[in-house]
């Protein structure tokens, strides 16, 4: 048998159409990329820093040492000025991320949080305080967009939604420093110690944001979306921009509705759980017990998700519904209700902020900063509604009468959002590119 090798027809000559050699792959075919986890989890270490503030003032109104004397119609007005803020901020952090290397953003909003936590400190009038947390939500602001950037530059598409889970973990941790110093500093000592250390933390969350160097030199990596975009990916169509537009905007009214009830869950969780029966040190201790539980759905949903992305929004519509059931099983009153309730409100009713933004992100192509500004204006836009209502509610209806009413806005929330859901299904390019893998998009990293 001749083993010569047989007779091929020189490639390098264009004149001839045809050869057995390899065809190479197309030039715009984007290699299959390792994920870098350092950026993202120095993002999400200054994003806890960052929201705490909107949490840790509410907790002043419960019966510590040294807590501002205060109603809680006050108290809600200066908390809804830091979720104000931060919703009115979302599109001018929108624009600015993408222009700001990441450690310089992550650095100011660092800085920013730990002089509010100094302020807050010395501060006991009701000006003051609506001026400072008004300061720490315009700084939260960024927090989102930059999360977005980092995911889409740092993380391979087929991890992006467990990596928004990671960043909604940062929410889910929120809760978790406000219970942890109401525990041990502010009901032994008061709240002023509590504040002073909380800003100490926050000054160190700035060894963080020095360490959020990018993965690696290049100047565009690849943003993840669907189908159809700047890649070139033939396999399927994008939805119509129009589509596309009216079912962001419903997502993002879904998590604001959603947000109005579920913040009350978390920012008043020690108000409610003394009102249930329980102690501030022991509702403190709950709290970090539903913000540990919260963190661990939002990473095991997270990395669920990844294995059907087409279905992370009928995920997070069930977990807005359970959000409004255990808002309304608080309304019973009893210890183990209020129990019961708060996980499912904190733990199940937050778990969804990270799906949320990795499923917006899908469909936003390329534009990984407008996926995240566009969720955060909606969370925070039903986080000031939820603070100043539960303050003005409560004093006339009494706590458990409010949380009822507060279980309405997860509720209409999972409807908007199934609504958005079905707006997809009938656009026929939307329907395909839902189901079809992702494929890159060029986005500048650093």
């Amino acid at each position: 048998m001749d083993s010569s090798p047989p007779q091929q027809l020189p490639s390098s000559d264009p004149s001839l159409g045809k050869s057995p050699a390899p065809v190479p792959p197309p030039a715009n075919a984007a290699p299959a990329r390792r994920s870098h986890w350092g950026r993202l989890v120095a993002t999400v270490v200054v994003t806890v820093a960052a929201v705490t503030p909107g949490l840790m003032v509410p907790a002043l109104a419960a019966p510590v040492p040294g807590a501002p004397h205060l109603t809680g119609t006050a108290f809600g007005a200066a908390v809804t000025c830091f979720f104000a803020c931060t919703a009115a901020g979302a599109p001018a952090a929108r624009r600015i991320v993408p222009r700001l290397p990441v450690r310089a953003v992550l650095g100011a909003v660092s800085l920013l949080t730990a002089a509010v936590f100094a302020g807050l400190a010395v501060a006991g009038q009701q000006w003051q305080l609506c001026l400072l947390l008004a300061l720490a939500g315009l700084g939260n602001a960024f927090t989102q967009p930059v999360a977005a950037r980092v995911i889409a530059a740092d993380i391979a598409p087929g991890r992006h939604s467990f990596a928004g889970g990671l960043f909604g973990a940062s929410l889910g941790a929120g809760p978790f420093l406000p219970g942890l110093l109401v525990t041990l500093v502010g009901a032994p000592y008061g709240w002023r110690p509590a504040l002073w250390t909380a800003a100490g933390l926050a000054l160190l969350t700035l060894v963080a944001a020095a360490l959020a160097r990018p993965a690696g030199a290049g100047p565009a990596v690849a943003d993840a979306g669907l189908p159809g975009d700047a890649a070139g990916s033939p396999t399927a169509a994008a939805p119509a921009p129009r589509t596309v537009g009216r079912i962001v905007v419903a997502w993002s009214a879904a998590a604001a509705l959603a947000t109005i009830g579920n913040n009350v869950g978390a920012a008043y969780f020690i108000q409610i759980g003394a009102a249930s029966g329980f102690s501030a040190a022991t509702a403190g201790t709950l709290q970090m017990l539903a913000s540990v539980l919260g963190i661990a759905v939002r990473l095991a949903s997270g990395g669920l998700a990844d294995r059907a992305p087409h279905r992370i929004p009928r995920t997070v519509a069930v977990m807005m519904l359970t959000g409004a059931v255990g808002l309304a099983v608080i309304v019973v009153g009893t210890p183990a209700a209020f129990v019961a309730g708060a996980l499912l409100a904190v733990a199940g009713g937050w778990g969804w902020t990270g799906l949320l933004l990795a499923a917006t992100m899908r469909l936003l192509p390329g534009e990984s900063a407008r996926a995240g500004a566009a969720m955060q204006g909606g969370l925070f836009a039903g986080a000031a509604v939820g603070p100043l209502s539960f303050g003005v509610l409560s004093g006339h209806l009494g706590i458990p009468m409010t949380v009822g009413i507060a279980a309405a806005g997860p509720l209409l929330g999972t409807l908007l959002l199934t609504a958005g859901i079905r707006a997809l299904a009938k656009d026929p390019a939307g329907r395909a590119a839902a189901d079809a893998p992702h494929a890159p998009a060029a986005v500048r990293a650093d």
